[in-house]
């Protein structure tokens, strides 16, 4: 695969590392730059983990895995990382000054033909570049984590957004072999964690009313809905049963919903008694007697086995065929 022009990303945390082996696996020279030099380097030792890690699933050739791995450099320059580069990708901290200063110093640097995008996925890209002259270049790419194996990309528009950089986002990605959807309103949340977000709450709920355990909760949506949402959608599913039914079913069931506008009070109790979740050993669920390391592959096999089910998550020209297989499925 020839090597394509440059892409930058700014912040080598779990999400720039991420986003890095995908570009690089599209067949893009990939630069990382952050404010810790040290990070930049871990980030392509990661993304190259990542790489091998596609490659041991049966995804992507191991070739095309080591070639990828090739195109990944960390540069402890800022100037020296977005040079050459058509697409810059921010994906540091969600602080909003922080990211407000990178999109500062990134005006200063690259040309204005240059796609400027936020890996935010809270924050609103109106405001990250609030200061910024040229924004109809601009706009949200959140990618979701684990950002070399889910599908998924919101591109978020601002008002200044111009429909020509969202498309040609939206084609570079599908390129890469993403799943990218075009979010038209830039609102808190954007559009897949707002419904995230709506189900966490009313879980949250359930658990705090009595209803279910935490454990139950997990396993009704991981073995009901959460099972069939790759090839079945709720407005798909909205549609097949009837959306008289679904009007019915929720004259009944939207009256006892959790509407809080804010965090639940089992949020508050927990913290208080010290159960942040895996970090503290404790959350919902009793991390020292679990462990989380297992969940972990146990999550990334499945989203391995569905991606070579449903053909999606890497470039085309990267997927295993038969003839090219090295790999036992």
């Amino acid at each position: 695969m020839a090597e394509k022009p440059g892409i930058a990303i700014v912040g080598a945390g779990m999400m720039g590392a991420g986003i890095a082996a995908t570009a690089a696996l599209a067949g893009n020279k990939v630069s990382l730059f952050d404010a810790v030099p040290a990070r930049a380097a871990a980030a392509v030792a990661v993304a190259a983990g990542h790489l091998r890690q596609l490659a041991a699933g049966g995804l992507v050739a191991e070739a095309d895995a080591v070639a990828a791995a090739a195109r990944l450099h960390a540069l402890p320059d800022l100037a020296a990382a977005v040079a050459g580069a058509w697409w810059v990708i921010e994906a540091i901290s969600e602080d909003l000054a922080a990211k407000q200063a990178v999109f500062a110093a990134l005006e200063g640097l690259v040309g204005s033909e240059v796609l400027l995008t936020s890996n935010t996925s809270g924050l609103r890209i109106t405001d990250i570049v609030r200061d910024v002259r040229g924004r109809g270049r601009t706009a949200t790419t959140h990618f979701w984590f684990p950002a070399h194996l889910v599908p998924l990309v919101e591109i978020v528009m601002n008002a200044d957004t111009e429909p020509e950089v969202a498309e040609r986002l939206r084609q570079t990605l599908l390129g890469w072999g993403k799943a990218p959807v075009v979010v038209q309103k830039d609102l808190p949340g954007q559009l897949a964690n707002r419904i995230l977000q709506a189900v966490i709450r009313e879980a949250t709920a359930i658990v705090e009313s009595g209803l279910a355990s935490a454990a139950d909760v997990d396993t009704a949506v991981k073995m009901g809905m959460g099972l069939r949402f790759p090839a079945w959608g709720p407005l798909e599913h909205v549609d097949t049963v009837g959306l008289k039914l679904c009007a019915a079913v929720q004259q009944t069931v939207l009256p006892g919903l959790c509407n809080e506008p804010r965090p639940v009070v089992l949020f508050d109790r927990l913290l208080s008694e010290g159960k942040c979740g895996v970090a503290c050993g404790e959350g919902f669920h009793d991390w020292n007697r679990r462990s989380h390391a297992e969940l972990v592959a146990e999550r990334d096999r499945f989203l391995m086995a569905a991606l070579r089910l449903l053909g999606r998550g890497v470039p085309a020209a990267a997927v295993l065929t038969p003839e090219r297989s090295t790999v036992n499925n």
